[in-house]
């Protein structure tokens, strides 16, 4: 089986570096090296950490129709996005359900840079090609073009200190969820955005495969610098109310029920002409039954598929994500409720090990974020 997983172009870099190496989405990847998870975790809080995100699908759309034609996938309003501006967004379906989540950047290149989740490339790659043979059918001016580049995440409050030093740009010019193509270290034609998925300062480099490992071995001469693999990955966007695919949401979910409403763009919901508008936005003033929220506890870890009880003991939702948070010293979670129960600060329960446990609904993001806008 392992013979058949999807490897990175920094597998071996991995493995040399004392990477232990998990699957993921079909994919060898390392959820953590020699330092303790908690650490590294820490350690991305406090100074900066690579990860390896070479899994993600990385796409780019050209063609004169190109804006037009994402418009007709995703909830955006992609059309007012200044030039190398990106934006968090959903691919829908026409019962409103949530096909994934991705990022889209508008470059002033020609064409628009999409990043998506690895888990989900192939439904993703043949929901943009049906499209995009409609589209061509209808003579609409559209291509796609799948890349071959790594990707790798630089996160965390010195990494505009580290990067800086390798790039001729002024990095206090690169705002959160911006992007610009530029030379790092020496190597050319990068791609580097300022997002990430930790919650703190951060930028994705998209960068040849053939120098990714370069790269990386330049960012990590500094010290401020650490591997960092998924697992700390995951306690991260936890800690900053991120959704993971899978978990917290999917084509069961609503960009309602799942509280990201602000994804869609003001124009996109007057005119309802995004995938599965005439049942999210009805949603949006009526409500709904069932609501995406935070919670906390003490106690014994909350983990997926705990069940969340009312104050006297009824079932009332399920946590999709959980773990001890390493920042706050106490249990983190997010969890589908109903909506009875999902104001801040209400008093629930969930059960663990046949046991209740009391709970508290709280606010994300658990930890600050800490995005640069200027």
């Amino acid at each position: 089986l392992i013979a058949a997983l999807k490897k990175t172009p920094l597998f071996d870099f991995h493995k040399e570096h004392g990477g232990k190496m998990v699957e993921f989405a079909g994919w060898s990847m390392p959820v953590q090296y020699k330092d303790s998870h908690i650490a590294s975790h820490i350690h991305t809080r406090e100074h900066c950490s690579i990860f390896d995100v070479s899994h993600m699908l990385q796409t780019k759309i050209h063609g004169r129709d190109r804006v037009k034609f994402m418009e007709s996938l995703v909830v955006a309003d992609i059309s007012e996005l200044k030039d190398n501006q990106g934006t968090l967004s959903l691919f829908t379906n026409e019962k409103g359900g949530i096909i994934d989540d991705l990022i889209v950047t508008k470059t002033d290149q020609g064409y628009l840079y999409i990043v998506s989740n690895a888990g989900c490339a192939d439904k993703d790659s043949a929901h943009m090609k049906a499209r995009l043979a409609e589209f061509k059918a209808a003579g609409f001016d559209v291509d796609l073009e799948y890349l071959d580049e790594a990707l790798i995440a630089l996160q965390g409050p010195t990494m505009a200190r580290v990067l800086q030093e390798g790039l001729k740009e002024d990095l206090s010019k690169l705002t959160f969820m911006t992007s610009t193509l530029t030379t790092v270290f020496g190597v050319p034609d990068c791609r580097v955005t300022r997002c990430g998925y930790t919650g703190e300062d951060g930028v994705e480099i998209s960068v040849t495969q053939s120098r990714v490992v370069e790269l990386t071995e330049k960012l990590l001469a500094n010290s401020e610098v650490k591997l960092a693999g998924l697992a700390a990955r995951d306690s991260l966007r936890l800690e900053a109310g991120l959704c993971l695919y899978g978990n917290d949401i999917d084509e069961s979910t609503t960009p309602v029920e799942a509280t990201l409403v602000w994804t869609i763009g003001k124009r996109r919901r007057q005119n309802r002409d995004f995938p599965g508008a005439d049942i999210i936005i009805p949603q949006i003033k009526a409500k709904t039954d069932r609501k995406r929220v935070g919670l906390v506890s003490t106690g014994p870890p909350v983990r997926q598929h705990t069940p969340v009880l009312s104050p006297d003991g009824k079932v009332i939702g399920e946590v999709t994500s959980g773990c001890p948070s390493p920042c706050l010293k106490k249990n983190i979670a997010m969890a589908y409720v109903d909506a009875a129960f999902a104001k801040n600060g209400t008093a629930i329960q969930v059960e663990v090990r046949k046991k209740a446990v009391p709970a508290t609904i709280s606010k994300m993001p658990f930890v600050p974020t800490k995005y640069y806008s200027g």
